[in-house]
């Protein structure tokens, strides 16, 4: 597990549930331009495994994050405030996290690789900062743009692009992938301890690898499985989920090794969807991906680090910067930290480093996924030290 990008990262999904029928505006209008194929849309992949990239929306360049698992597209407040975008009809999200308001608002031009929607409504949304990182962005991609077509990413080359549905432009394994339930979900499956877990969501915007319920968990849980805690932050507020890693699992006939899971509560949002769980960009980014509800189906192919390397977490403490320092914000269960450390700790030097603007980029920042056996001196901001040795606990 990246713990640096656990801790600001967040892992969003939206099921926009509210209704917009009093929204006045214009019929939306689809059109896929004939050179979309060679309309591919360069993307950074964020430390959370997100698809981040800039887009056209009503004429205006933005930050965008192209995201399966949000139902309908959704621009931030604060873009709509200066665009002049005014929210017509208040509702309600259900989201990793909980419930976030919004409203809804009409929308002239959204442009994504060779897609142009004319018309219809768009969500307006006032995320917490922490779901994206420190950089804001401003729109989220939903499947009311994407599903209808089909969606080939390549994160070797880091370019995504959309096609008409029915093209193969690639050779891989084929898993079904169908759009269902009025969230517009996109769905899969996987197998895992023997069982097949279905239905399974299907997010490019989560960027965990995979998530079951705690029910899916425990029909398949070894009995000396080493599991800890961890949080992330989606739209609807902080979650806090168990984290293991299994050492395989297979997607109809691909096999993945070494994949963190996260176990999420049965009252967490994929329950409540009636899933077994969620795959996120964690785990697909180790492939080249083709999502085509329209045709019923998912294509994978192995990238050219398909055997991606999860980062373990060693010392137990996540954190996050604030200026100078870092504050504590979860100590993992069963961890070397957990003894001495609490949640709210502040750090202002490690190995008698101060913390620099960068700290996230910055080698520093390694620390906290260390070699086992190796001693942390951790200065904490009222002057005192602490040391501490990291070690491998799940």
């Amino acid at each position: 597990m990246d713990v640096r990008a656990a801790m600001t990262f967040a892992f969003a999904l939206l099921a926009l549930l509210a209704p917009a029928s009093d929204v006045q505006a214009a019929p939306p209008v689809l059109h896929l331009s004939t050179d979309t194929e060679a309309r591919w849309v360069p993307f950074e992949l964020t430390p959370g495994n997100q698809i981040r990239f800039r887009t056209l929306l009503n004429g205006r360049w933005v930050d965008a994050i192209l995201d399966t698992g949000v139902s309908d597209t959704a621009v931030s407040a604060r873009f709509a405030r200066t665009a002049g975008m005014k929210p017509l009809v208040a509702g309600q999200a259900d989201a990793i996290g909980g419930h976030v308001a919004l409203s809804w608002g009409a929308v002239d031009r959204v442009e994504v690789g060779g897609l142009v929607r004319t018309g219809g409504r768009i969500a307006i949304i006032d995320a917490d900062p922490r779901v994206t990182g420190a950089a804001p962005v401003d729109l989220f991609v939903g499947a009311d743009l994407l599903a209808a077509h089909a969606l080939e990413i390549d994160y070797d080359a880091q370019r995504f692009r959309l096609l008409p549905s029915g093209r193969m432009p690639f050779r891989g394994v084929t898993a079904p992938l169908r759009l269902a339930g009025p969230a517009g979900l996109y769905l899969s499956e996987l197998d895992l301890g023997g069982r097949r877990h279905r239905p399974m969501i299907v997010d490019t915007g989560d960027g965990s690898m995979i998530t079951l319920t705690r029910s899916a968990w425990r029909g398949i849980e070894p009995p000396n499985a080493a599991v800890t805690t961890a949080i992330a932050w989606g739209l609807g507020g902080q979650v806090e989920s168990e984290v293991t890693i299994v050492p395989a699992l297979r997607i109809a006939a691909l096999p993945a090794n070494e994949v963190e899971l996260r176990i999420e509560p049965d009252s967490g949002f994929s329950a409540r969807k009636g899933a077994a769980g969620r795959l996120g960009g964690g785990l697909l980014r180790r492939h080249r991906v083709l999502l085509d509800p329209g045709a019923g189906r998912m294509i994978l192919a192995p990238a050219a680090r398909s055997e991606w390397p999860v980062t373990r977490s060693t010392s137990g403490l996540m954190v996050g910067q604030r200026g100078d320092r870092l504050r504590v914000l979860h100590v993992m269960r069963g961890s070397p930290a957990e003894a001495e450390w609490q949640a709210g700790a502040e750090i202002c030097a490690v190995d008698g480093s101060a913390i620099p603007a960068a700290y996230a980029a910055s080698p520093l920042a390694s620390w906290s996924t260390g070699a086992p056996g190796r001693t942390v001196r951790l200065q904490l901001c009222d002057g005192t030290e602490r040391t501490l040795t990291l070690a491998r606990f799940y």
